[in-house]
């Protein structure tokens, strides 16, 4: 992309890199909100539906806070008599890592992001001062969570919620972006690569869930106070309003963006404060292959995402046995209208089953995000002047996405039934199997990545639209009621419920299939077109 910028005599910049951060971002930003917001409405809007007296949305409270299982999820319900907080009861903590995330792909994009494909160093040619292109990022970052909070608030006030509340749970919606944003800046100055920069910054909004997670189901509660995603509940946005409780995401924040910009300081563009290990001065044959060299690139961020995988199997299968404390009728009802009549504790694992497969396809779309910066930034054009073809360079992108995603559905299983152990009436392999299972439909929103990316690499970011599309279809379909077919849309509809349910294998091959021609198109297509 060329990046022209036109500064007034004497000015920093920061301004006009803001206004090109909001045209780059036109249509990523907006999708995204739009997802966010619709999701929020939605739940709002269903929560009296589901529940038709007050009785029955306290009993539904009191089940939830009943199991550690469902709180370390999703995190406590503190007011049970409050409406507002039932109804947010997923969105307070689990979808608050995904604006989280959204942040952090827009920050990263225009620092670290900039820096390695060369658009920083010709911008700051111009009449611009050293520390634009951060300010602009983290002004940009809060400006896209501060919308976000005010869409949030109006949507769940059009979806029958108190107004004051709507607006104390959209302020902890952008203060968790505003925290992400900050917490990206910093990591974008530590790291030397946009991929190292993203494993850095996921890892740290991973450890303030869990340490949000172990605070709530522990008796250690203080922990939960050490993590923004804590700070969502302790707010008490339907309840008794604590409103001091935001100034805690500001002064947050307000240090790590403080930090990021002593770091810049100190460091040289391009480069970051930890040095990459210098590699030998020949590189292995074996590096000559595309597949082999993709598999090395990747090889850190699977390694993360390894770890990760299995503690969160680990964690959910040893607190497996606290899924029956659900003592609630109505609760009991409602899972078995959604995942069908079967062992309690068979129903919240597939619960888990399903947010983890939803968790793992996020690698495989973003190493298909990788491939299109590679292709962007000139780094593909170096690989296809060797002796190596257009589809050995898309079948790379392919194993590692479509292989690593695999491998990841399988340490979670075998993270599950370690965990679980013997507390189960399934086999080690039953459980190991569960995750798998899921495999076809992560296989296809990958495809679906991989067919955008073969079409135009700058498309490949559009991957990450499929996930929420898919995880939205499967959610707001039911809470609104909506025709089956729309709900059957998304790919995870179709995967089976284990360990709840057996394996299906007719959804399964037809989601295999699926994958298979969406695979296939992307490669007829990327053969076929220009590279950049």
């Amino acid at each position: 992309m060329t990046v022209a910028v036109a500064l007034h005599p004497g000015g920093s910049g920061t301004a006009l890199l803001v206004r090109l951060a909001a045209r780059r971002d036109r249509v990523l930003v907006p999708v995204w909100l739009a997802v966010l917001v619709l999701v929020c409405f939605a739940s709002a809007a269903s929560t009296t539906s589901l529940y038709t007296t007050e009785a029955e949305r306290v009993d539904a409270a009191k089940a939830i806070n009943a199991s550690p299982g469902i709180v370390a999820l999703y995190g406590p319900i503190l007011d049970v008599h409050s409406t507002g907080e039932l109804a947010m009861t997923k969105l307070t903590v689990t979808y608050a890592v995904l604006v989280a995330v959204m942040l952090l792909f827009v920050v990263r994009r225009h620092t670290r992001g900039d820096e390695e494909n060369g658009q920083a160093e010709l911008v700051g040619a111009t009449a611009v001062s050293a520390g634009a292109p951060l300010d602009a990022a983290v002004v940009f970052g809060g400006a896209v969570s501060l919308l976000l909070g005010v869409l949030v608030a109006l949507a769940n006030v059009a979806g029958g919620l108190p107004l004051a509340g709507s607006v104390a749970f959209g302020a902890s919606w952008a203060g968790t972006g505003l925290v992400a944003t900050g917490l990206t800046a910093l990591a974008c100055q530590v790291s030397a690569s946009a991929r190292s920069c993203a494993a850095l910054a996921a890892a740290g909004i991973g450890a303030l869930f869990v340490l949000r997670a172990v605070g709530d189901t522990t008796d250690a509660p203080w922990l939960s106070w050490l993590s923004p995603f804590g700070w969502n509940t302790r707010l008490r946005a339907y309840g008794d309003t604590r409103w001091w409780v935001l100034l805690l995401h500001l002064g947050l924040t307000a240090l790590l963006v403080a930090g990021a910009q002593a770091l810049r300081r100190h460091r040289d563009l391009g480069s970051g404060v930890v040095q990459p290990r210098p590699g030998p001065a020949t590189g292995s044959p074996r590096l000559a292959d595309a597949i082999t060299l993709s598999l090395r690139l990747h090889a850190p961020m699977t390694v993360v995402w390894t770890l990760a995988v299995a503690l969160c199997g680990l964690v959910f299968g040893a607190i497996a046995p606290s899924f029956d404390a659900f003592d609630s009728p109505a609760i009991r009802d409602m899972l078995e209208r959604v995942g069908g009549a079967g062992a309690f504790r068979d129903t919240l694992l597939s619960a888990v089953v399903s947010v983890l497969a939803v968790v793992v396809t996020c690698f495989g779309v973003a190493v298909v995000g990788h491939a299109g910066n590679d292709e962007h930034d000139g780094r593909t054009e170096e690989v296809l002047a060797t002796a190596t073809s257009r589809s050995r360079t898309f079948l790379a992108a392919g194993i590692v996405a479509v292989g690593g995603a695999t491998w990841l559905l399988l340490v979670t299983g075998v993270g599950l039934a370690v965990g679980v152990g013997n507390d189960t009436d399934h086999s080690f392999a039953g459980l190991v199997a569960s995750p798998l299972s899921q495999a076809p439909a992560v296989w296809v929103v990958v495809a679906g990545a991989l067919a955008l990316f073969a079409w135009r690499s700058q498309w490949a970011l559009l991957g990450w639209g499929l996930v929420v599309v898919s995880v939205t279809l499967d959610t707001v379909a039911e809470l609104l009621g909506l025709p089956d077919w729309v709900l059957e849309l998304s790919p995870y509809h179709h995967a089976p419920m284990m360990p709840l349910a057996s394996f299906d294998p007719d959804p399964a091959l037809v989601l295999t299939l699926l994958a298979a021609v969406l695979a296939t198109a992307g490669w007829l297509v990327y053969r076929g077109r220009d590279i950049g």
